[in-house]
């Protein structure tokens, strides 16, 4: 799946590459998190891009409140589920990208990884996008990037991972003229097995405050040294059960 992404190309080579017709100009941003606000490309008229809500709020929801954190939407349910089944048809979106971050359990502790195009490359996150208008007119344009089970190689990780678009395919993932979304389903899978690179991260990320460069850097031996040290002197924490559907929690 995908709780946290990173961009990092220079805002010309993005609008280059995504061909929108703005031309904003934005840092590179290290550790994006749910509820923030996030590049999208939408089409209308032309590609435009658009800073959207990262966590999609349904036209149909009263209070988002409390309403479910919604990041993800699962490819093989997108069709039938209330919140995502108009967006799918109606407003497919991209979410440019150069990386993502993910948490392989191993023993008790959660490891961050940096996953990334093994060629370098900026990636376009297929997404379905949602504006909720409130009670008293106000309008926020919410975001959910689509997710599909990962091959057998970036599986070792975590079974979801965001779908990507290729160049060649973002007018027809973009193109919600028909009303339908039969068309774009083979789109929606993950990555190619071996088309993705990864490393091991510091657990600096997990704090969303930390937003560096740094953040990319593969662990040192030090680093992983310091951490062990750290959660060997803190208390085990109470296990509850909870159900991962890949869409709404944040790892």
């Amino acid at each position: 799946m995908c709780g946290r992404f990173v961009i990092t190309s220079a805002p010309e080579a993005l609008r280059q590459l995504f061909g929108y017709l703005e031309q904003p100009n934005f840092p590179s941003r290290y550790n994006i998190a749910p509820t923030q606000p996030i590049p999208v490309v939408i089409s209308d008229n032309g590609r435009h891009f658009r800073l959207m809500r990262w966590g999609l709020w349904p036209a149909w929801v009263k209070d988002p409140r409390k309403f479910t954190l919604l990041i993800n939407a699962r490819a093989e349910s997108i069709h039938d589920k209330p919140a995502f089944k108009n967006a799918i048809r109606r407003r497919r979106c991209l979410v440019p990208a150069d990386g993502y971050y993910e948490w392989q359990s191993i023993g008790n502790h959660k490891q961050p990884y940096f996953i990334h195009r093994r060629d370098g490359r900026p990636i376009g996150f297929a997404a379905v996008s949602e504006t909720w208008v409130g009670p008293n007119g106000e309008e926020v344009d919410t975001v959910a990037i689509v997710t599909a089970a990962a091959s057998a190689d970036l599986a070792v990780l975590h079974h979801r991972v965001p779908v990507t678009i290729a160049p060649d395919d973002f007018e027809r993932w973009l193109d919600c003229r028909s009303d339908e979304a039969d068309s774009v389903a083979s789109l929606m899978r993950g990555p190619e097995e071996g088309e993705f690179a990864w490393h091991e991260v510091s657990m600096r990320v997990n704090h969303v405050a930390n937003d560096d460069a740094q953040l990319l850097l593969p662990i040192t031996a030090e680093e992983r040294e310091a951490e062990q040290v750290k959660r060997a002197k803190k208390p085990s924490p109470r296990k509850t059960a909870a159900v991962d559907d890949g869409q709404g929690s944040l790892f």
